[in-house]
């Protein structure tokens, strides 16, 4: 069976977002996740090969998986508004997310910058299932407010990221509260390239995965 793909524009607070919803080949949903591409000024746009590989490899653990256009990205309206914009697009991409499927738990994922989006609104509103950043950039800013969070949260980073190197990452976990998980991919840069087949497996897992199991 092929995938259930859609086409949505949804109304953002800048105007509206382009967006593919994807729902599991064989299955009925049993997740929502909103997953959230990298920075908009360098490139970044939902068909990123990362947040491609992130929402297929959870699309195959058993959700349905929205991804958006953030402001003046592809056909989305508005313009780029340094991440405080960034997340009220993420924001209105969730509730109109869970307001179509009201019943599933939710989760977010983002990469790069848009790991920074999701878990700054995941901590916000500190209800979703897991909070999964790839790529996570050290020092776009301060990280207290991921340090303190109370929600699972999962890093999964490439071994030799320029934007989140190694030190700097374990540092980071470090300081985290329970729970947390951090998932390494040995790979040449900070897109992970040459190893999206193991980030793919990696993102299943995380997705297959309940709550409970990022506790230690």
């Amino acid at each position: 069976m092929a995938r259930r793909i859609e086409s949505h524009s949804i109304v953002g607070p800048a105007g509206t977002l382009e967006s593919l919803l994807e729902e599991p080949e064989d299955a009925e949903p049993r997740l929502a996740v909103l997953v959230c591409h990298p920075h908009p000024l360098y490139g970044g746009t939902m068909h990123n090969k990362v947040v491609y590989r992130t929402a297929r490899g959870l699309r195959r653990a058993g959700a349905v998986v929205l991804r958006f256009n953030f402001r003046g990205v592809g056909t989305s309206e508005g313009e780029h508004a340094h991440l405080t914009g960034e997340i009220e697009d993420a924001r209105a991409a969730l509730r109109w997310l869970r307001e179509r499927y009201p019943e599933l738990p939710f989760a977010l994922a983002g990469f790069s910058f848009g790991s920074r989006v999701i878990t700054r609104l995941g901590c916000e509103i500190d209800s979703a299932q897991w909070l999964l950043a790839l790529g996570f950039p050290t020092r776009l800013g301060s990280t207290e407010y991921f340090e303190a969070c109370r929600l699972p949260r999962i890093i999964i980073q490439s071994t030799h990221d320029e934007f989140g190197p190694r030190a700097e990452i374990e540092a980071l976990y470090e300081r985290l509260t329970e729970p947390k998980k951090l998932i390494w991919v040995e790979s040449k840069d900070h897109f992970f390239a040459g190893a999206l087949d193991e980030l793919e497996t990696q993102v299943n897992l995380v997705g297959q995965a309940l709550p409970r199991d990022f506790q230690k």
